[in-house]
């Protein structure tokens, strides 16, 4: 490679690495614990497990939808129903609230209930722990501005990675793969470090930077849905007049049309009339597959939140299904504690990629820009004289 080549590279990668590195260290040390939220929040005394069929089958023993709705709308009076979800493995059933169909998410309460007896096993409670990290990893307390941003700062991450694969190559023409020079200076050692965590985990680096990206963009995503496939699947122009609370007809017949649309398939939520997941006039009723991944992937089944009759079914366009699968896979949550273990441990290794990268930095920001394009081409050895402190 040129050394003008050299030197482009080595700018893209130092000035995209800085203007991103602090918010991807918040990022990591929110996501880290973030991985574990279910243990996490086993731990700090969160619901316990419950015995019996499954919320999202027909199993007998589980208790009408009506019913569930008409519990949690007594425990919230003068509040609308916007969400009910399923559990595939437990009873536990959730149920979502708030003052109007379209209220923000700030204002939605969440309930938890055993759909075996209507009991309300959690009830609604101030924000714990793990939602302040989520937050904060998701959007930094600024809504749809501050998901922007993040998804800016990945692009940034993503672009570091591909800079620093070009300039890894001629960087280690002259060292073995995994040289880490102990007996050198302190700097040296850092710069081993650096390139030996960074090239092993670039591809979890990669993906989690991509999926990042993607989850950033999940509010566009699901507007656009909303606003194209959506509307041709309901036949409503967009804005028009959502259906009143008051005229929702029954919540098992809808899902009876529902699953004679999709047999084979689970729910996992439904989605009330005038929220993002549903148009003004329908039960948005989303199933999953049974196998690892058609479990991800979602299909809507639209339903006359009136009539309670089917009014169409098709599959998520390839921009929601990109995110529906990028969303487990940027936390590592879908394969249970062995990933989750894999997933802590790569997050550690970007940490300390991170911070040995602005150690580096710190430590050359001075020299001229030929001595650290020659440490790039030379396999980091030239050096200066060691400093006391090293």
């Amino acid at each position: 490679m040129k050394r003008s080549a050299v030197r482009a590279w080595y700018l893209v990668h130092k000035w995209t690495s800085l203007v991103c590195t602090l918010f991807l260290l918040m990022l990591c040390l929110t996501g880290l614990p973030l991985i574990f939220h279910d243990e996490i929040e086993g731990a700090l005394g969160g619901p316990p497990p419950l015995a019996g069929p499954a919320s999202s089958s027909t199993a007998p023993g589980l208790l009408p939808l009506d019913a569930m709705l008409g519990r949690a709308l007594a425990e919230r009076p003068g509040e609308v129903p916007l969400y009910m979800a399923f559990d595939n493995e437990s009873p536990l059933l959730t149920v979502t609230t708030g003052p109007a169909p379209d209220a923000p998410e700030s204002q939605m309460t969440l309930m938890l209930f055993d759909r075996t007896n209507g009991r309300l096993v959690a009830p609604p409670g101030e924000e714990g722990i793990m939602e302040f990290l989520l937050q904060l990893h998701t959007d930094l307390f600024l809504g749809l501005p501050g998901m922007l941003f993040l998804g800016a700062m990945g692009v940034l991450f993503v672009a570091a990675l591909v800079s620093g694969v070009v300039l890894y190559a001629p960087f280690m023409r002259k060292l073995d793969f995994g040289t880490l020079r102990t007996g050198r200076s302190r700097r040296l050692k850092w710069l081993d470090w650096h390139n030996l965590l960074g090239i092993t985990a670039l591809a979890w680096m990669t993906v989690v930077g991509a999926t990042g990206i993607i989850n950033a963009l999940a509010t566009p995503l699901v507007d656009n849905w909303r606003n194209g496939a959506l509307a041709e699947m309901t036949g409503l122009e967009t804005g028009a007049a959502p259906l009143s609370p008051s005229r929702y007809g029954s919540l098992d017949k809808a899902m009876a049309s529902a699953r004679a649309a999709l047999p084979g398939n689970d729910p996992q939520f439904i989605a009330f009339p005038g929220g993002s997941y549903s148009s003004g006039h329908h039960y948005a009723v989303f199933f999953q597959g049974d196998t690892p991944l058609t479990k991800r992937l979602l299909t809507p089944a639209l339903i006359d939140a009136e009539t309670g009759r089917l009014t169409d079914v098709r599959p998520m366009p390839l921009s929601m299904k990109a995110l529906q699968l990028s969303q487990p896979l940027h936390f590592g949550d879908y394969g249970g504690l062995p990933l989750k273990l894999l997933w802590a441990a790569l997050t550690l290794f970007t940490i300390v990629v991170l911070g040995s990268g602005v150690y580096l930095w710190l430590g050359r920001r001075h020299a001229p820009l030929s001595m650290r394009l020659a440490e790039v081409t030379s396999g980091g050895r030239i050096e200066p004289a060691p400093s006391p402190a090293e």
